[in-house]
């Protein structure tokens, strides 16, 4: 019986929801593709960055599909990051052990605590009185 946990990641209007199954052969498909061809490929490295902290060790038996959509690239790309690391780290708690987990969550949070946590900052509306949220219109006063 595979061991099934599926976690979500967040970017400014990016969502990416992840299912990280084991054991398994240690694919990462993202949208239907390998990881190998994402593109561009000085972003791939973010992508690889949860991976690259692990080991090889870490995540060999488990494999990750990933769903993503909206926004753009750059905030694709860090909505995949966020889920394959919260991922990785929910995988270990439900079905590994806590202290691994524990480790790995350590890990995580040293190097980038956006890896884990997910950052608010999102694009304010647009209100009246002026072209954008917050500039207004110029006054004249003749």
């Amino acid at each position: 019986m595979k061991n099934i946990v599926q976690v979500f990641g967040r970017k400014k209007t990016s969502i990416a929801v992840a299912v990280v199954k084991g054991p398994g052969s240690g694919f990462i498909r993202i949208n239907g593709i390998p990881l190998d061809l994402i593109e561009p490929e000085i972003l791939k490295f973010k992508i690889f960055e949860p991976l690259l902290l692990m080991g090889e060790a870490g995540f060999g038996d488990i494999d990750i599909r990933i769903r993503v959509k909206g926004g753009g690239q750059v905030s694709q790309i860090y909505a995949v990051r966020q889920a394959i690391a919260r991922g990785i780290v929910k995988y270990f708690e439900k079905f590994v052990s806590e202290i691994k987990r524990e480790e790995i969550r350590n890990i995580f949070l040293n190097y980038d605590r956006s890896i884990l946590v997910g950052d608010s900052r999102c694009n304010e509306p647009k209100k009246s009185g002026g072209k954008g949220a917050r500039s207004k219109y110029q006054k004249s006063y003749r």
